[in-house]
């Protein structure tokens, strides 16, 4: 496999993406799947209520599409396909619940959270018969140094802290229009030079089929957003991304390229302990990408800012994990 491969994978998914747009969009329209905004936002956003939402099955659906056509046959790839797809339905029906009630809660956390242990399961199982096929040892590789945590029957613990950590951080950044597509997208440009620098090659076409899908997405979410990806999209590329994390064998290492998830979810942590401890905000609001809005920035000034901090994140990660 070479660039060539990977930017015909990336074109393929970024033209589908598209061409799902005019299809998707009237659809969620007519079935009235409107977001609904949280009163307690910032006030501009209530402008944005009724733009349609659920628009990650055409991320979801170009990267079935595109890896379908150009990708082999492989467990990796159903790997990727399983946690992405698995995780994408939680977003679903979560976004489904919220439509249908007309409120901004849909599933409760514990049947979410009850929903991605058993995709976990799902998940592992076939990890665990994958790499048990192949004699790959179930450890956890520090970056930087040799040390290398044998885990043994305790990665399916670890992997599910991986999984929810990462799909609630991109959740969390998905909050203002093009914010999290586009930080994402430069996380999986990086990751597809990085699968394919470990001859991961099934891994680097699935990451260039998410960023074509995911640049396809902007033309229409980019601010004003014409519709959102809301949970659907969010935690199927929250699940895609953890799992390219383990299949390179870079799960710490995902903490150094999608720093701008860690900064995100750090921000609501660091929030909600000091209101609750000190009875003082930190930020003006959180996670973090609202703080700068309400400290006067524009909607774009903000998005164009995280973009900015994601590709230098995830290709300053690549340089020093490769290095």
């Amino acid at each position: 496999m070479d660039m060539q491969a990977l930017l015909l994978t990336a074109a393929a998914a970024l033209a589908i993406s598209v061409l799902l747009g005019p299809i998707c969009i009237p659809i969620l329209h007519r079935l009235k799947f409107g977001q609904r905004i949280r009163e307690e936002g910032p006030k501009h956003h209530q402008t944005k209520a009724g733009t349609p939402t659920m628009g990650g099955v055409m991320i979801v659906c170009a990267v079935l599409l595109t890896t379908m056509k150009f990708a082999a046959n492989s467990v990796e790839m159903a790997l990727l396909l399983l946690a992405t797809v698995s995780f994408g339905a939680i977003g679903f029906i979560d976004d489904f619940i919220k439509v249908v009630k007309k409120r901004n809660l849909g599933l409760t956390a514990r049947q979410k959270l009850a929903l991605q242990v058993l995709a976990t399961l799902a998940v592992f199982a076939l990890l665990w018969w994958h790499w048990a096929q192949t004699g790959q040892p179930f450890q956890v590789a520090v970056p930087f140094t040799d040390i290398v945590i044998p885990l043994g029957a305790g990665y399916g613990v670890f992997l599910l802290l991986v999984l929810l950590a990462t799909t609630n951080a991109v959740n969390l950044t998905d909050g203002l229009d093009g914010l999290l597509a586009g930080t994402a997208a430069t996380v999986f440009a990086a990751y597809a030079l990085y699968a394919l620098w470990h001859t991961e090659y099934d891994v680097s076409l699935f990451c260039a089929a998410m960023f074509g899908a995911l640049l396809g997405f902007l033309v229409f979410n980019r601010h004003p957003a014409k519709v959102f990806m809301g949970d659907t999209g969010s935690l199927a590329i929250g699940g895609a991304l953890a799992m390219v994390a383990v299949l390179t064998h870079s799960e710490l290492g995902l903490i150094l390229m999608g720093l701008v998830f860690v900064v995100e979810t750090l921000s609501v942590i660091i929030q909600v302990f000091s209101f609750q401890v000190f009875g003082r905000r930190v930020f003006r609001m959180s996670p973090l990408h609202h703080h700068f809005e309400l400290a006067g920035w524009s909607e774009w000034e903000v998005v164009i800012g995280f973009w900015l901090a994601s590709f230098l994140c995830a290709f300053g990660g690549l340089a020093l994990l490769t290095h």
